[in-house]
Order: C-alpha cells, then structure tokens, then sequence
C-alpha cells in the first residue's frame, strides 16, 4: 500500500464561488500535499463581492459528521474556519477536546472581506472560551485579534496587537499569527506571537487589489505544513510563502475580489524563483 499522505479535517462553510471557505481549504491542503476531510458548518449564499446569507448547519450533524471520519482515519491537524452558530461551536469544541493531540489551526472568520457580520458577540464569545484554549495556532487579522482580545467591560478598551496576543495566549492557545492586510503600512507585516513574545515577523510585498479566501488560504496551509512534520514557526514561513505566491498569481472571474490560485505551480512553465518576503525577524 502507498504511504498515507496526511489527513487534515477542516470544518468550515461551502462557499459556491469556491473562493474561500470549504472549497478553499480543500484546494490548499490538496495542493499542499494533504488529503482534505471536510465537516460542513453552514452552507452560504455568496459570490466574489460578499456574503449575501448563511444557512447554519444543524450542531448535532457537525459533530456526527467529524466523528464518523475520525473513527474511521488517523487525523493529523484540524482546521477550523467559519462556524455558523454558537451550538456548532459548543459541538466542535466538544468532538476537538477528545484528541488533545491533534494540533488544532483557528481561523476566526468574523466577518466577510466585504464587512458582512458571520459572527454574533455570543459567537466570539464561544470562539474564545471554548476553541481559543485547546487551539494550537489562531490565524486572526488585526481586525479579528482586536475583537477577540477586547474587553467587553471597558468601552475604552483599544489594546495594540501585540497585547491583543498576549491576551488571546493567557486563554490557553500555543501561538497567535496577526495578519497585517488591513494595517496601514507600506509592506504586509505578519507578526507570530508564543508564550515569550515574538517568535517570528515577516514582511510581504503588498500586491494590489482584495482578495477572496487568502485568510483561508494561509490557515489551511499551516494545517498542511503542520500536519507534513514541520514545526509551528517553520509551517507559519512557509504557509505565508504559498500563500504569497497565490495571490501573486490571483485571477478575477467575477465582477468582486480576486481568488488566489492555489495551484499557480501547475500553471508555471519554469519555478517561480522570487519571494515576497522581504524581510524577516527571528527573536530566538
């Protein structure tokens, strides 16, 4: 028998226009050498411009449909992406706590590119005390990291990023990845952050244009470096080249945001012999 490649298990929403969500994990981890499980959250009404309506799946056939895929296959990573409601966080939380071994990538999707709200307050609320403490890396934007740290008792509130990490890793994760897309700087900076500080920092050509699914894209492809052996700060610097080189080599099929092409390397003549990465830092 072949070797198995490795198995991630994501759990997300479809996405018709098969530019984010399921149907972007599934071409990540493919193109990454991964074979995709994948348990349906809620099933959306969207296209390249935005999420026109969310159709929640039932809690209780989330959970059925990851435990029957995990009692039958060895699961390297979990993956989780848009969740649906806040008894399908209660019920992934539940399935996930039962293989503490598995390293589990969060992807906080709060909102769509185009500002559509997926997530009530209840709803992050669930994300940070029951998925955040058993999460290996959380993958949030500036955006998403300053909501899921704020604190809900003070209006005044405004903590900068790297408090908003020190606050999301006092609940229980292992690492937090910020996303420097919607920063106003010249160049893209991701800052990982462990239990001492910065563990890495890179910076990132920012390519013109919006993009749909690139934070799926980067969560998922974590999973797949994680899941092929690699440790957290190597997966996170090669998730964020593949993830570069997509949106590189993006199209616009539609009258919305560009989708990254998670198989550019099929379509190159020759390989692709630049990087975006410009600078790095490593504390350690």
């Amino acid at each position: 028998m072949p070797e198995l490649p490795p198995i991630v298990l994501v759990f997300s929403a479809t996405d018709p226009s098969g530019g984010a969500g399921l149907q972007a994990d599934i071409m990540t981890l493919s193109s990454m050498g991964c074979h995709p499980l994948s348990c349906v959250t809620a099933i959306t009404i969207q296209d390249t411009m935005g999420v026109d309506d969310v159709m929640a799946i039932d809690a209780e056939w989330v959970a059925d449909q990851a435990r029957a895929v995990l009692e039958d296959m060895p699961v390297a990573a979990f993956k989780i992406g848009m969740l649906g409601s806040i008894e399908t966080i209660a019920a992934i939380a539940e399935v996930v706590s039962d293989y503490p071994e598995i390293p589990l990538i969060l992807d906080p999707i709060l909102a769509s590119g185009r500002g559509d709200e997926l997530a009530t307050e209840e709803m992050v609320h669930g994300i940070r005390e029951l998925l955040i403490p058993q999460t290996t890396v959380i993958t949030p934007n500036s955006l998403e990291a300053r909501r899921l740290a704020a604190n809900d008792a003070d209006d005044n509130d405004d903590p900068d990023l790297a408090e908003c990490a020190r606050r999301l890793i006092a609940t229980g994760c292992e690492y937090v990845l910020v996303t420097g897309t919607h920063e106003n700087t010249v160049q893209v900076v991701n800052t990982l952050y462990g239990q001492e500080g910065i563990v890495r920092s890179d910076s990132w050509q920012r390519l013109p244009g919006t993009y749909h699914g690139s934070g799926c894209t980067l969560a998922s492809a974590i999973a797949a470096t994680i899941a092929n052996g690699l440790s957290v700060p190597e997966a996170v610097k090669d998730a964020q080249e593949y993830t570069w080189q997509t949106l590189k080599a993006a199209f616009r099929p539609g009258m919305g945001q560009h989708i990254p092409d998670r198989l550019f390397w099929a379509r190159e003549e020759e390989a692709p012999d630049d990087s975006g990465r410009n600078d790095e830092t490593d504390p350690s």
